[in-house]
């Protein structure tokens, strides 16, 4: 049965129980009681109704929440973030699953977690279900502060491969001149990269797209000088490979921080601070444009999916406009 309760220092009712196998947990959203029961026996009685529909007069329940998961995989959706949330709605039907109670999930799951955790770890993929089910209840994301692109001028760069070890230098060099992303890079096998014609391949990219890219001569160089030719080019001092993401670990979803430490201390025997191992890509990017001023050919030359995503690189690259500008025509006399 349901029932209201209050958990401790929270003013709000909540409602809690079990009706027709359907699992209840979430807040009312008020503190005054005579609300809070009105709200409790329109819950009581949308679950009713739902019930008889379905097993009184034959209409086709919603399914569960499991059951959505398990389509949505079989679809081809991608499982990997959804154990914890079955825990959680697994016997809900899915077209009573709500944004408040989706709230209530990432507080308990990740909490003082980034909205950007929150987003990829919680609110994505339960959009995703939702959507693949049909449900076209929208569920909104916590708002993300857009980091300003951090990157670095040559001679910082220079400065920060000077500072790696040789294991991390390589790969620095390759990020810096391919705009790779960590985990593209990370574990890119030999296969992909030819050094007679100075190229490398990204068959696996985040948006899903395969990708090619000239290799610039310093990155032909790093890679040319190392002593092996096959598995994956970039290794750890050991000369092992990096560790792939483990798919049972929910939390380790980060490429970079499998160099974090050793990328940290570079920069700081570097003197640069503030700089983590992705900016070596927006780093790239910026010198791109910088030579080309051309967003439609930085768009497909990183993978980006849309300009907007690339018109950053524009803006924060103003200050070398300045010779530009100040080379036009003069409207003094003489």
């Amino acid at each position: 049965m349901l029932k209201l309760y209050r958990r401790k220092r929270d003013k709000n009712w909540r409602i809690r129980g079990t009706l027709f196998r359907c699992k209840l947990e979430e807040s009312t959203g008020t503190a005054d009681r005579p609300q809070a029961e009105l709200l409790l026996t329109a819950r009581i009685t949308e679950i009713t109704q739902r019930h008889v529909k379905g097993a009184v007069l034959g209409h086709r329940p919603s399914p569960s929440f499991a059951e959505a998961v398990v389509s949505y995989i079989e679809k081809g959706g991608e499982r990997r973030f959804l154990l914890p949330l079955l825990d959680i709605f697994s016997d809900r039907p899915i077209d009573a699953i709500h944004q408040e109670e989706i709230d209530g999930a990432a507080r308990r799951l990740l909490p003082g977690r980034s909205p950007a955790t929150l987003n990829r770890q919680i609110f994505a993929p339960m959009s995703a279900v939702l959507k693949s089910a049909g449900v076209e209840t929208k569920i909104r994301r916590r708002k993300e502060v857009e980091r300003e692109p951090r990157w670095l001028t040559p001679k910082e760069a220079k400065q920060l491969v000077d500072a790696c070890n040789p294991s991390l230098r390589p790969l620095v060099i390759f990020l810096v001149y391919t705009g790779a992303r960590v985990g593209e890079a990370l574990w890119l096998d030999w296969r992909y990269v030819d050094l007679s014609r100075a190229h490398v391949a990204f068959p696996r990219t985040k948006n899903g797209e395969p990708r090619g890219l000239p290799l610039h001569p310093e990155a032909v160089a790093a890679l040319a000088a190392l002593s092996h030719r096959e598995g994956e080019i970039f290794r750890r001092p050991d000369g092992l490979p990096y560790t792939r993401p483990d798919d049972e670990d929910e939390a380790d979803t980060s490429a970079g921080s499998r160099i974090a430490r050793a990328f940290g201390a570079a920069c700081r025997r570097a003197g640069i601070e503030h700089f983590r191992p992705h900016d070596c890509r927006h780093t790239w990017a910026t010198w791109h444009y910088q030579q080309h001023r051309d967003l439609l050919a930085l768009k497909r030359a990183g993978g980006w999916k849309s300009e907007a995503m690339v018109s950053r690189y524009a803006h924060v690259n103003s200050e070398n406009l300045r010779a530009e500008i100040e080379a036009l025509p003069s409207l003094k006399s003489g």
